[in-house]
């Protein structure tokens, strides 16, 4: 199973960036404890802050990769075209915020891409990407199980 996570703007600078929200932990040694904590999954991982370079990524893998675990920053309150371009994919889309947003500023409280995703977790810190890869096993799972049964009928 392959599983692409993707960070939008200025979460390059977790770990730095107001650690009273975000934790003091950078990103990329979370990412190697995701990978051994699920070592029979591949996790690629993408981060970029270009509205339209998240969207081309999202394209080029949406089609191939078995799930999506996203972050998507700020553009979560502003971006019909990420919402768009998730409902064109074929992976699931978990949509991922560190912070519980419904905590925080009053725009905050709107995202355009929930719609569009497989389901939202957020409040969790980091550990909001490990819940999302266990989702996507599960869906992926019941996808398969759910193949067999059809199959066999």
């Amino acid at each position: 199973m392959r599983i692409l996570i993707v960070n939008g703007p200025n979460l390059n600078l977790l770990g730095q960036r107001e650690p009273g929200i975000y934790g003091s932990e950078a990103f990329e040694p979370y990412l190697e404890k995701l990978r051994a904590l699920f070592p029979d999954v591949e996790i690629a991982y993408f981060q970029s802050n270009i509205e339209g370079v998240l969207i081309d990524k999202l394209q080029q893998e949406g089609f191939s990769c078995d799930g999506i675990v996203l972050n998507a920053g700020a553009y979560t309150h502003t971006s019909i075209a990420l919402h768009d371009c998730i409902r064109s994919l074929r992976a699931p889309v978990i949509e991922v915020h560190i912070s519980n947003v419904h905590q925080r500023e009053e725009f905050r409280h709107h995202s355009f891409i929930s719609s569009a995703c497989r389901g939202v977790i957020c409040g969790f810190g980091l550990d909001s990407y490990r819940l999302a890869i266990e989702a996507l096993l599960a869906v992926d799972s019941s996808w398969r199980s759910q193949a067999v049964v059809n199959i066999k009928h």
